[in-house]
């Protein structure tokens, strides 16, 4: 997947791995509060004609790296996008 792998909860993906890197998802409900965080979203490459891809995957916010709790409310938000985006 995008050369990564998916992260699935009940058939869900909420997250990816992407390099070294973990990136959750986020819908237009979820996205600005990652945005308030300073996290980045997920770009690639497309081909050349179309230029940058933006996905629907962002960073994980630097509170939640050290604190279980915190990475807990995290990943339940981007379980949730994931769930709105498979009743689209």
């Amino acid at each position: 997947m995008f050369g990564g792998k998916g992260v699935y909860h009940h058939g869900v993906v909420f997250a990816l791995e992407v390099g070294d890197e973990i990136v959750l998802k986020a819908d237009g409900e979820s996205a600005p509060l990652f945005a308030e965080q300073g996290c980045r979203q997920w770009v690639y490459q497309g081909h050349s004609k179309r230029g940058p891809v933006a996905m629907p995957y962002w960073s994980i916010p630097e509170a939640a790296l050290d604190d279980p709790d915190e990475m807990a409310i995290w990943a339940r938000r981007a379980f949730e996008a994931g769930l709105r985006s498979q009743k689209k």
